[in-house]
């Protein structure tokens, strides 16, 4: 009796897993990944190289997968003959990017905005689930009940609008019986990087199940790009290092750094207004340069129909200065004089390259300011010109060389009197505005601006000064803002994506400020907004997004599909959403957390940053496939399913974007000190 229950469990396991029967597949491609993964579990493939052969030789009552090969330019038609084969054998037959004979030949069209919403429920999926094939191609069809649709549609992982006032045109959907048509390809999952995964891997199971009668489930799940570790275990002690390591190394798999031989057909062709400056990839054998050009700014979030990611083709000067203090910590933790001399060059690069026109004019009210981008030099960020200046100063300090620092002071001097009475500048200002008006006029001004993204990190540079120079102007007008900005905490601040993003900016400065002013007023401030943060940590380390009131919001979640990736947005679509952001929270929060720890030694805190530069480690990207991702870090992680899932509704900047200064360089620099076992405040100040 006990032998024959284990051979009956045997035989349902086998039955469970599919490989009781063949499957007869049309695939000119063996390295396809549908076919792959099967053959990886077990299952029993007799692979033919056009459907026709698939179809004669296919048993009675067989799953068959036809995995055309003609994507992305043609389809494979299903002919007539094949259809009756089909009825008289009773196959169950999965044909991809395929149409029926007798119909005209579809018109291809490349997804940008839409994503794929689940209508009927297949394996696992429910209706309005989302996942995405990126920028696939795919024709439109008509057809009753499909299983899948492609729409332009908000929310995270939930179409939360349903499919109103959004045109939809169907993906996957059963014709005639027993054959479903999918209308873009779909077993190339893994190479063409579909999201999220685990989705990907239900509707597999599903469409398996039905295709060979028995239920279907994967012991695994193939992926070309996956994190650098699990969500458990225990790091290696050489974790940290080898992180910085790989991030250094990814500004040289994806080129970033400009090299004359491609400046003019790449950089200058799709930089054009700056407006949208997005184009291709470039190609695998492209030179690096040496930092003598500057660095482009990173990946677009757009994913094309070969599974490459969209390159963007900007210079800004923010991004010069980080970059340079990532190479330069980089370079003094891992022992390469090479990173220090691009350091060294991306930070001449800024200054010869921003510091131009009025703005090297000792006449010109905009004397001393950095030009937001090569194309908007006119453009005057605060928050650009901190972290540009920021990163200089530590750049030169772990040279050990004094020939920025009387620009570095005439950037911060130039901010400083370009700032309002109560210490806010608002977003960004404008030279011909600045040329119009005069210091004077916004020395004056009565501005409150308790926006902590846009105003917080310039007040980070005051203290700094302060504390280099003894000059007390810049305490008095950065506490008088910090103040301000605490007495708005929480309900009156403003938020651009998230107000948790607004938190983890104004660590920095409060940390600095308890340095200069330790007073128990200074530290309660500080606490009480790293407590906050703490309180969004989750077991892994990660800090939850988090919206505030919608009235205080810049950029909130869409109220319809139609505005679905018309302008900036956050990842998440509503509070709970499991979901982290490394462009615009994780990254400067780890940075001020460690300022903040070392400035404190308090152990709560430290344990916050600890944990979440543990996080940070965990989740740095590993390819061997796309080697322009290997070692970067993606604006998104979905810490529930441990992937890059999130909502894409930020034009450009979604959810896999990356970006060589904000995400990379304070990451990189961040761990780079922490590895050290020191602070910003204790290399650039000596104290």
């Amino acid at each position: 009796m006990r032998i024959t229950k284990i051979l009956i469990l045997a035989f349902v396991s086998l039955i469970a897993v599919g490989c009781g029967s063949r499957i007869y597949v049309h695939c000119d491609r063996e390295d396809n990944d549908l076919v792959r993964h099967l053959r990886s579990e077990g299952f029993r493939l007799k692979v033919y190289h056009s459907s026709a052969d698939a179809l004669e030789n296919a048993k009675q009552g067989s799953a068959v997968l036809l995995l055309g090969s003609g994507y992305p330019e043609k389809t494979q038609v299903i002919t007539n003959d094949q259809m009756e084969i089909m009825k008289d054998k009773g196959l169950r037959v999965f044909a991809e990017f395929a149409v029926c004979e007798g119909g005209r030949e579809p018109d291809l069209e490349e997804i940008d905005l839409e994503r794929v919403v689940v209508t009927s429920p297949i394996g696992g999926l429910s209706p309005m689930d989302l996942l995405t094939i990126n920028r696939s191609v795919y024709y439109r069809a008509e057809a009753e009940n499909p299983v899948m649709v492609i729409a332009r549609v908000a929310g995270f992982d939930k179409a939360e609008f349903g499919l109103e006032g959004t045109p939809s045109s169907p993906l996957v959907f059963k014709q005639d019986g027993n054959l479903w048509i999918s209308t873009s390809k779909l077993s190339d999952f893994a190479r063409l990087r579909f999201m999220p995964e685990s989705k990907w891997k239900v509707f597999w199971e599903g469409m398996l199940s039905d295709l060979t009668g028995s239920k279907v489930e994967f012991k695994s799940w193939p992926s070309l790009i996956a994190p650098a570790y699990s969500r458990e275990g225990k790091l290696p002690a050489s974790a940290r290092v080898q992180a910085v390591r790989k991030g250094i190394e990814w500004f040289f798999n994806g080129h970033f750094l400009i090299h004359p031989s491609w400046k003019e057909s790449w950089l200058m062709h799709y930089q054009g207004d700056g407006l949208m400056p997005v184009g291709p990839e470039l190609p695998a054998d492209a030179e690096n340069g040496d930092g003598t050009l500057g660095v482009l700014e990173g990946h677009c979030s757009a994913i094309y129909k070969d599974g490459r990611q969209a390159y963007r083709y900007w210079i800004r000067d923010d991004i010069q200065g980080e970059s340079a203090m990532a190479f330069a910590l980089a370079g003094e933790l891992l022992d390469n004089q090479e990173y220090k001399n691009i350091a060294e060059r991306l930070s001449d690069y800024s200054f010869k390259e921003f510091r131009d026109g009025p703005r090297d004019d000792p006449e010109s009210p905009t004397y001393g300011l950095l030009g937001w981008a090569y194309t908007h030099k006119w453009v005057y960020y605060g928050d650009d010109n901190a972290r540009s200046i920021l990163g200089t100063i530590q750049t030169s300090r772990v040279l050990g060389t004094d020939k920025w620092d009387q620009k570095i002071a005439e950037a911060i001097d130039a901010n400083y009197l370009t700032t309002g009475k109560n210490g806010f500048r608002g977003p960004r200002l404008h030279e011909q505005d600045i040329q119009k008006n005069g210091l004077e006029y916004y020395q004056n001004r009565d501005i409150i601006n308790p926006h902590p993204h846009y105003e917080s990190w310039i007040w980070a540079c005051y203290l700094w000064q302060y504390a280099n120079t003894g000059d007390r102007k810049y305490l008095d007008l950065a506490e008088k803002g910090i103040s301000l900005t605490m007495a708005a905490y929480p309900d009156e601040w403003h938020w651009t994506n998230g107000i948790q993003q607004e938190r983890g900016r104004m660590i920095l400065p409060l940390a600095w400020l308890y340095r200069v002013s330790p007073t128990d007023e200074h530290l309660a401030w500080l606490k009480l907004v790293a407590s906050d943060i703490a309180r969004n940590q989750v077991e892994c380390g990660a800090i939850r997004e988090e919206l505030g009131d919608p009235s205080k919001g810049q950029y909130g979640s869409q109220r319809s599909n139609e505005e679905y990736g018309r302008g900036e947005a956050p990842l998440i679509f509503r509070n709970g959403d499991p979901v982290a952001d490394m462009l615009y929270t994780c990254n400067f929060a780890v940075f001020g957390l460690n300022e903040a720890a070392c400035a404190t030694d308090d152990p709560e805190i430290r344990k916050t940053a600890d944990s979440l530069a543990e996080f940070l480690v965990r989740i740095q990207a590993r390819s061997d496939e796309y080697k322009s991702v290997d070692g970067a870090w993606f604006r998104a992680f979905n810490y529930r399913n441990w992937d890059y899932w999130a909502s894409n509704a930020d034009a450009g900047w979604g959810a896999q974007s990356t970006l060589t200064g904000w995400i990379q360089s304070w990451i990189i620099a961040t761990l780079s000190l922490m590895e050290k076992g020191t602070s910003y405040w204790d290399i650039t100040l000596g104290q």
